[in-house]
């Protein structure tokens, strides 16, 4: 396992107490998720959405993933970049980066209002805007939950998306606000990153050799 880890991952000292962040984690997942969740429910039942029981075609399920992955890449990049704001930084969005080395039990280990506006509301939008099928918004949000877990790991798989570029924003701190890169290439958040050694390695890899033997750090 050790042979895909990230090079910074090996900093565990920015590790926060693990009954600290379970404790988080749950009343993220519980006290806050649970009512956002049901709130969201009644929403998409107002607006109505496809319940039926014949499931859409597959490329009506791409097109409406496509379109939530976007929304989720303008919500995350301006809701993250305002609570990097340093006037409000140090109340809700200091908790999560007392990670610098991310691991994916740390995904939501965060602020709850930083929960709400940054990991929940921007990905649901999506599926109530459209009105999109069951199927449609359990592949999406199996995509997401994997995605979130993946950016957090700390492990570079051949195979499976890159984190470099997030775990580089847990150590470098106003870099790679965004989900794919879109708005910080676009904004110029990533001038940093472009420039080091985690942004050559930041690829879906084919190799079973490690990308940090191929693109070191020194």
């Amino acid at each position: 396992m050790t042979l895909w880890a990230i090079p910074s991952s090996s900093d565990t000292s920015s590790w926060v107490p693990f009954k600290t962040v379970i404790k988080q984690v749950l009343v993220n997942q519980v006290i806050v998720g649970i009512p956002f969740i049901i709130i969201w429910y009644y929403l998409m039942k107002w607006r109505g959405y496809d319940s039926g029981k014949n499931i859409p075609p597959f490329w009506r399920i791409g097109v409406e993933i496509t379109f939530c992955s976007l929304m989720t890449e303008v919500g995350i990049y301006y809701m993250h970049r305002l609570l990097h704001n340093r006037h409000i930084y140090k109340y809700i969005h200091k908790r999560h980066h007392e990670w610098t080395s991310p691991t994916a039990i740390s995904a939501i280990y965060c602020h709850p209002v930083e929960h709400v506006i940054t990991n929940m509301m921007p990905v649901l939008l999506g599926p109530l805007l459209l009105g999109s099928h069951m199927i449609t918004i359990w592949s999406w949000l199996i995509l997401v939950i994997f995605s979130t877990l993946t950016l957090h790991s700390g492990f570079h798989f051949p195979y499976l998306p890159s984190p470099e570029a997030h775990d580089f924003h847990h150590s470098n701190f106003n870099e790679n606000y965004g989900v794919f890169g879109i708005l910080d290439k676009l904004h110029g958040t990533d001038s940093e990153f472009v420039k080091s050694k985690a942004s050559q390695r930041h690829f879906l890899s084919t190799s079973l050799v490690p990308l940090k033997q191929l693109y070191p750090d020194s």
